[in-house]
Protein backbone atom coordinates (compact mmCIF):
# COMPACT_ATOMS: atom_id res chain seq x y z
CA UNK A 1 0.00 0.00 0.00
CA UNK A 2 1.34 3.42 -0.90
CA UNK A 3 2.20 6.04 1.70
CA UNK A 4 -0.47 8.33 0.26
CA UNK A 5 -3.14 5.62 0.57
CA UNK A 6 -2.05 4.93 4.17
CA UNK A 7 -2.35 8.64 4.99
CA UNK A 8 -5.84 8.80 3.45
CA UNK A 9 -6.99 5.77 5.43
CA UNK A 10 -5.45 7.22 8.59
CA UNK A 11 -7.21 10.56 7.99
CA UNK A 12 -10.65 8.94 7.61
CA UNK A 13 -9.87 6.56 10.46
CA UNK A 14 -9.12 9.48 12.80
CA UNK A 15 -12.29 11.31 11.76
CA UNK A 16 -14.39 8.17 12.33
CA UNK A 17 -12.78 7.51 15.72
CA UNK A 18 -13.28 11.16 16.70
CA UNK A 19 -16.98 10.86 15.78
CA UNK A 20 -17.20 7.69 17.85
CA UNK A 21 -15.69 9.69 20.72
CA UNK A 22 -18.33 12.39 20.30
CA UNK A 23 -20.97 9.65 20.23
CA UNK A 24 -19.54 8.20 23.46
CA UNK A 25 -19.66 11.57 25.21
CA UNK A 26 -23.26 12.09 24.06
CA UNK A 27 -24.15 8.65 25.43
CA UNK A 28 -22.59 9.54 28.79
CA UNK A 29 -24.55 12.81 28.84
CA UNK A 30 -27.70 10.89 27.89
CA UNK A 31 -27.05 8.38 30.68
CA UNK A 32 -26.68 11.22 33.16
CA UNK A 33 -29.90 12.77 31.90
CA UNK A 34 -31.67 9.39 32.17
CA UNK A 35 -30.71 9.14 35.82
CA UNK A 36 -31.58 12.74 36.70
CA UNK A 37 -34.80 13.24 34.73
CA UNK A 38 -37.89 11.29 35.75
CA UNK A 39 -39.51 9.43 32.80
CA UNK A 40 -42.71 11.49 33.08
CA UNK A 41 -40.65 14.67 32.62
CA UNK A 42 -39.09 13.30 29.44
CA UNK A 43 -42.53 12.47 28.04
CA UNK A 44 -43.88 15.90 29.01
CA UNK A 45 -40.94 17.76 27.40
CA UNK A 46 -41.18 15.69 24.22
CA UNK A 47 -44.94 16.25 24.03
CA UNK A 48 -44.36 19.98 24.46
CA UNK A 49 -41.66 20.02 21.77
CA UNK A 50 -43.63 18.01 19.20
CA UNK A 51 -47.15 19.32 19.84
CA UNK A 52 -47.06 22.18 17.31
CA UNK A 53 -45.57 20.00 14.57
CA UNK A 54 -48.08 17.19 15.15
CA UNK A 55 -50.99 19.64 15.04
CA UNK A 56 -49.79 20.78 11.61
CA UNK A 57 -48.99 17.28 10.39
CA UNK A 58 -50.14 14.34 12.56
CA UNK A 59 -47.98 12.00 10.47
CA UNK A 60 -44.71 13.98 10.78
CA UNK A 61 -42.02 11.29 10.86
CA UNK A 62 -39.54 13.04 13.16
CA UNK A 63 -42.07 14.36 15.65
CA UNK A 64 -43.87 11.01 15.78
CA UNK A 65 -40.58 9.20 16.26
CA UNK A 66 -39.51 11.53 19.11
CA UNK A 67 -42.82 11.23 20.89
CA UNK A 68 -42.92 7.45 20.45
CA UNK A 69 -39.35 7.16 21.77
CA UNK A 70 -40.20 9.27 24.84
CA UNK A 71 -43.29 7.16 25.55
CA UNK A 72 -41.31 3.94 25.14
CA UNK A 73 -38.64 5.37 27.45
CA UNK A 74 -41.27 6.14 30.10
CA UNK A 75 -42.60 2.59 29.88
CA UNK A 76 -39.26 0.76 29.76
CA UNK A 77 -37.77 2.74 32.63
CA UNK A 78 -34.84 5.05 32.95
CA UNK A 79 -32.56 2.67 34.85
CA UNK A 80 -32.01 0.33 31.89
CA UNK A 81 -31.54 3.27 29.53
CA UNK A 82 -29.03 4.92 31.89
CA UNK A 83 -27.03 1.72 32.40
CA UNK A 84 -27.06 0.97 28.68
CA UNK A 85 -25.87 4.47 27.77
CA UNK A 86 -23.19 4.54 30.48
CA UNK A 87 -21.86 1.11 29.50
CA UNK A 88 -21.81 2.00 25.80
CA UNK A 89 -20.27 5.40 26.48
CA UNK A 90 -17.51 4.21 28.81
CA UNK A 91 -16.55 1.31 26.54
CA UNK A 92 -16.38 3.61 23.52
CA UNK A 93 -14.34 6.26 25.37
CA UNK A 94 -11.87 3.55 26.40
CA UNK A 95 -11.62 2.24 22.83
CA UNK A 96 -11.33 5.71 21.29
CA UNK A 97 -8.45 6.67 23.58
CA UNK A 98 -6.63 3.42 22.80
CA UNK A 99 -7.18 3.76 19.07
CA UNK A 100 -6.00 7.35 18.98
CA UNK A 101 -2.87 6.33 20.90
CA UNK A 102 -2.28 3.52 18.35
CA UNK A 103 -2.29 0.79 21.01
CA UNK A 104 -2.05 -2.31 18.83
CA UNK A 105 -4.08 -4.56 21.14
CA UNK A 106 -7.03 -2.13 21.09
CA UNK A 107 -7.69 -2.63 17.38
CA UNK A 108 -8.89 -6.27 17.61
CA UNK A 109 -10.73 -5.44 20.84
CA UNK A 110 -12.52 -2.56 19.10
CA UNK A 111 -13.41 -4.82 16.17
CA UNK A 112 -14.95 -7.40 18.50
CA UNK A 113 -16.81 -4.84 20.64
CA UNK A 114 -18.12 -2.78 17.72
CA UNK A 115 -19.02 -6.00 15.90
CA UNK A 116 -21.09 -7.00 18.94
CA UNK A 117 -22.75 -3.58 18.99
CA UNK A 118 -23.55 -3.96 15.28
CA UNK A 119 -25.15 -7.37 15.86
CA UNK A 120 -27.30 -5.89 18.62
CA UNK A 121 -28.26 -2.93 16.40
CA UNK A 122 -29.27 -5.29 13.57
CA UNK A 123 -31.36 -7.24 16.09
CA UNK A 124 -33.01 -3.98 17.27
CA UNK A 125 -33.56 -2.89 13.67
CA UNK A 126 -35.38 -6.15 12.94
CA UNK A 127 -37.99 -5.09 15.52
CA UNK A 128 -38.13 -1.32 15.09
CA UNK A 129 -37.22 -0.72 11.42
CA UNK A 130 -35.77 2.57 12.62
CA UNK A 131 -33.90 4.48 9.92
CA UNK A 132 -31.76 6.01 12.65
CA UNK A 133 -30.70 2.54 13.81
CA UNK A 134 -30.01 1.57 10.22
CA UNK A 135 -27.90 4.70 9.69
CA UNK A 136 -25.91 4.08 12.90
CA UNK A 137 -25.30 0.50 11.85
CA UNK A 138 -24.04 1.52 8.41
CA UNK A 139 -21.77 4.12 10.04
CA UNK A 140 -20.47 1.51 12.50
CA UNK A 141 -19.75 -0.88 9.63
CA UNK A 142 -17.69 1.85 7.95
CA UNK A 143 -15.84 2.50 11.23
CA UNK A 144 -15.11 -1.23 11.63
CA UNK A 145 -13.73 -1.33 8.10
CA UNK A 146 -11.51 1.71 8.80
CA UNK A 147 -10.29 0.18 12.08
CA UNK A 148 -9.46 -3.06 10.26
CA UNK A 149 -7.53 -1.20 7.55
CA UNK A 150 -5.66 0.97 10.07
CA UNK A 151 -4.89 -2.10 12.18
CA UNK A 152 -3.26 -3.77 9.19
CA UNK A 153 -1.14 -0.66 8.56
CA UNK A 154 -0.14 -0.25 12.22
CA UNK A 155 0.66 -3.94 12.60
CA UNK A 156 2.86 -3.87 9.51
CA UNK A 157 4.69 -0.81 10.87
CA UNK A 158 5.10 -2.53 14.23
CA UNK A 159 6.45 -5.74 12.67
CA UNK A 160 8.82 -4.02 10.21
CA UNK A 161 9.77 -1.23 12.58
CA UNK A 162 9.07 1.40 9.92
Amino acid sequence: MSIRKEKEINFFFRIAVFLKGVDAILELIGGTFAILAPPITVTWVMTLLTRHELIEDPHDIIATFLLHTAEHYAISGSTFVALYLFAHGFIKVFLVIGLLKNKLWVYPTALIVLGSFILYQVYQYSYTYSFIMLGLTIFDLAVVWLIWREYRVQRRHFITGV
